[in-house]
C-alpha cells in the first residue's frame, strides 16, 4: 500500500492517531521531534532548535505533506516551518503565542502543555535568534529560505 492508499480502516481519526504517536515517541526516547505519518516514523531528531526540523524538510521533502509532528519547542519560526512542509497536525510541549498565531493562519491544528509569550534563547536573556530571524516574516517559503541560509552559514563557520 502507498502513502497516498490508506486502506479501508484509516479515516480522518489518522491525524489524530499520528500527534499522539509522535508525542508518546517524544516523549518515551527522550527526542525533540517527531514525524509520523499514517502510522509510520519518516523522521526524528534530538537536535535542539529548528535544525532538526530544517534537516527533516531536506531529507523528507514532500513526504512530510499530511504528517503530524510533535516537537519540544514550537515558536513562529518551528511553526512556518510546519506549513511550509504541508504539516497537518502539531504538537508542543512549549509553544509560544507567534507559533500558535502562525499554525492557527494556516489552518494546522495544535496543541501545547505549556504557552509562553516568547521563545527565549539559550541562555534565557533574550529572544531565540531564530525568532528574531523570522519576526517580520508571514511567508512560509520566505522563512524556509532565511532559516536554511543561516544554518548552512553557521555550519561552513564551523569547518
Amino acid at each position: 500500500m502507498n502513502l497516498l492508499d490508506s486502506g479501508s480502516d484509516a479515516g480522518q481519526d489518522d491525524p489524530l492517531r499520528d500527534v499522539e504517536l509522535a508525542r508518546k515517541k517524544l516523549v518515551a526516547e527522550v527526542l525533540s521531534l517527531v514525524v509520523v505519518k499514517q502510522g509510520q516514523t519518516l523522521f526524528t531528531s534530538s537536535r535542539s532548535g529548528v535544525r532538526g526540523l530544517i534537516e527533516a524538510i531536506r531529507e523528507c521533502g514532500s513526504s512530510l505533506n499530511g504528517a503530524a509532528l510533535a516537537d519540544r519547542i514550537v515558536g513562529k519560526a518551528a511553526a512556518l516551518l510546519c506549513a511550509y512542509a504541508k504539516i497537518s497536525r502539531v504538537y508542543a510541549c512549549v509553544m509560544s503565542r507567534p507559533g500558535s498565531a502562525v499554525l492557527r493562519r494556516f489552518s494546522i491544528p495544535f496543541e501545547h502543555r505549556t504557552l509562553v509569550q516568547n521563545i527565549l534563547d539559550r541562555h534565557k536573556t533574550g529572544i531565540c535568534p531564530f525568532e528574531k530571524l523570522v519576526l517580520d516574516v508571514d511567508s512560509p517559503n520566505v522563512a524556509f529560505t532565511r532559516i536554511n541560509k543561516c544554518l548552512i552559514a553557521k555550519t561552513s563557520e564551523r569547518t
